[in-house]
C-alpha cells in the first residue's frame, strides 16, 4: 500500500495537492513537518505529526523534521485567539535540545539507509536574513490580498476580540513559507505536511516557490484529532499529556489510552499504531462483540505506550494499575519507583507527619486517628480493625496493638492506608 492509500484507509488525510502521489510515486521523495519549539517537550498532540513522518519513511522516503527556532520567536496565529509570548534564546535552545531527543526516538537518522532522517533549525538560515532583505526577495512575490485570504487570517480578523492581529503574527506564514522556499531550494525538498490548520501556510510556501522559481512543491495534510465526547484531544484535568516521562508518568500516559472511549479506540487504534489493516480491522470486529472487554484500548495503549516509552514501562504501567484496581502485594508496591507511585494515587487524601516520630514506632490507633486522621474516632478505627478492613502497604492489619515504624515506609517515605476495599489515603513521613 503506498504513502497516500495508507493515510486514507487510517483517516489521517486531510487535504491534498493535486500531483502529490504521482510526485511519491516517481522517485524518493524529501518532505517536512515543522516542531513548535514552544516547550522542551512534545506532547502527544505532536504524536500524529512525528507517525506521519514516520509512516513517510518506512514508504521509502526521506523526512526532514524541522524545528522552528525563528517561526518559535513569533508565534504561528494558526487556531489561536490571541498572540502568544515570544521565548528568549536561551529557552528556545533548552526546548531545541528536548525536541532533538525525543524526535530521534522514532525517526530513523543516524543509519547509512539513503532515506535516514534530517534534522534543520530554521533559526540556521534565517538569522542572518535582514529585514529589508526579506520583504525585498520574499514579500514582493506574495500579495496582501493572497495573504488576507488565507483563513488563519480572516478568523482573527473577524473575531469579537478587540486585540486584532499584530504585523509579525500577519507575517508569519511569508517566513514559514520562505523555510519551505529555503528547503527546496537547498535541499530538494518538494512537500510540506503538517496539521489541517496549516494549509494555509503551506501553500503560501508552494505559492513562493512557483512565483521565485517556477518549479512545483506540494502539500498535505492531516485531520487534526479530536474526541468524540467533543473535548480537546490530549488534554486531561491536570494538563498536557506529555511525551517526556517526567512531565508525565508512562502509568499516566497508559492510563490514558486505556481510559479512551470505544469510539475514540477504533479511529485511535488506526491512527497511533503501525497494526496493519487486517490485524486492525479483526480486532475492531471483535470488539464490537464484546465491548466490556475493552481489548482495543488494551492494545492501544499497550502498543502507544511501549512506542514512546519502553516495555519494561508499559509493564511498569499495567503492575501499578493492578495496585488500584487488582489484588496487589505490598512486594508489588516496592517494586514499583517513586515517579509511578505518586501518580498511581495522585488525588487521594494526604496526611504529612514527621519522620522522627517513627524512629520508635508509633501505635496504629494513634498514627490514624491523631498524627494523620484517617478516622474520626478511635472506635471506629477499632470496629473496622476488627472487621479486617485496615491495610497498610497492602497488608491487612489484624491488630489494633501494631506499632508502626520507618521501617514499614514505602521508597523510605510513604505509608499507604486503606479503608475499606475502595478508600486510599496517603501518608508523608518527612
Amino acid at each position: 500500500m503506498n504513502f497516500i492509500e495508507e493515510l486514507k484507509w487510517r483517516g489521517m488525510l486531510h487535504d491534498v495537492m493535486p500531483g502529490t502521489d504521482e510526485q511519491l510515486k516517481k522517485e524518493m521523495t524529501l518532505a517536512y513537518v515543522g516542531f513548535d519549539p514552544t516547550a522542551d517537550s512534545l506532547h502527544i498532540g505532536s504524536l500524529a505529526p512525528i507517525i506521519l513522518l514516520k509512516r513517510f519513511q518506512l514508504s521509502g522516503h526521506k523526512p526532514i523534521a524541522l524545528v522552528g527556532g525563528a517561526t518559535g520567536m513569533i508565534g504561528d496565529p494558526s487556531g489561536k485567539s490571541q498572540e502568544r509570548n515570544l521565548l528568549n534564546e536561551e529557552t528556545l535552545q533548552k526546548n531545541l535540545d528536548g525536541i532533538k531527543k525525543q524526535l530521534s526516538k522514532f525517526i530513523d537518522f543516524e543509519s547509512d539507509a539513503p532515506n535516514k532522517a534530517l534534522m534543520v533549525n530554521n533559526y540556521d538560515w534565517m538569522k542572518e536574513q535582514t529585514f529589508l532583505s526579506f520583504i525585498r526577495d520574499i514579500g514582493k512575490h506574495i500579495t496582501v490580498n493572497y495573504m488576507m485570504a488565507k483563513d488563519s487570517v480572516k478568523k482573527r480578523l473577524s473575531s469579537d476580540s478587540n486585540s486584532g492581529m499584530s504585523f509579525t503574527e500577519f507575517t508569519y506564514q511569508l517566513v514559514q513559507g520562505y523555510d519551505f522556499y529555503w528547503l527546496y531550494a537547498n535541499m530538494g525538498c518538494k512537500l510540506q505536511m503538517g496539521g489541517s490548520d496549516q494549509w494555509g501556510n503551506i501553500t503560501t510556501g508552494t505559492e513562493l516557490i512557483r512565483r521565485k522559481t517556477g518549479g512545483e512543491a506540494f502539500a498535505l495534510t492531516i485531520p487534526l484529532i479530536t474526541k468524540s465526547d467533543g473535548g480537546k484531544f490530549g488534554k486531561t484535568e491536570s494538563g498536557n499529556v506529555w511525551l517526556d516521562p517526567d512531565k508525565t508518568s508512562p502509568y499516566s500516559f497508559y492510563q490514558f489510552w486505556l481510559n479512551t472511549s470505544d469510539e475514540d479506540a477504533e479511529k485511535f487504534i488506526k491512527i497511533f499504531t503501525f497494526l496493519d489493516k487486517a490485524t486492525i480491522e479483526s480486532m475492531i470486529t471483535k470488539h464490537r462483540e464484546a465491548p466490556h472487554l475493552r481489548e482495543l484500548q488494551r492494545t492501544l495503549a499497550h502498543e502507544v505506550t511501549v512506542m514512546v516509552h519502553s516495555q519494561a514501562d508499559y509493564d511498569a504501567a499495567v503492575d501499578a494499575s493492578e495496585i488500584l484496581f487488582g489484588k496487589a502485594t505490598s512486594e508489588a508496591l516496592t517494586k514499583i519507583d517513586e515517579r509511578t507511585f505518586l501518580a498511581v494515587f495522585e488525588g487521594v487524601p494526604t496526611f504529612d507527619i514527621l519522620k522522627s516520630g517513627l524512629a520508635t514506632g508509633v501505635s496504629i490507633i494513634d498514627l490514624l486517628t491523631d498524627l494523620a486522621p484517617v478516622f474520626p474516632s478511635k472506635g471506629e478505627l477499632r470496629r473496622l480493625l476488627s472487621g479486617g478492613g485496615v491495610s497498610i502497604n497492602k497488608d491487612k492489619i489484624e491488630s489494633a496493638d501494631l506499632k508502626v515504624t520507618s521501617e514499614m515506609l514505602i521508597n523510605g517515605k510513604y505509608l499507604l492506608i486503606q479503608k475499606g476495599k475502595k478508600n486510599y489515603f496517603l501518608i508523608t513521613a518527612k
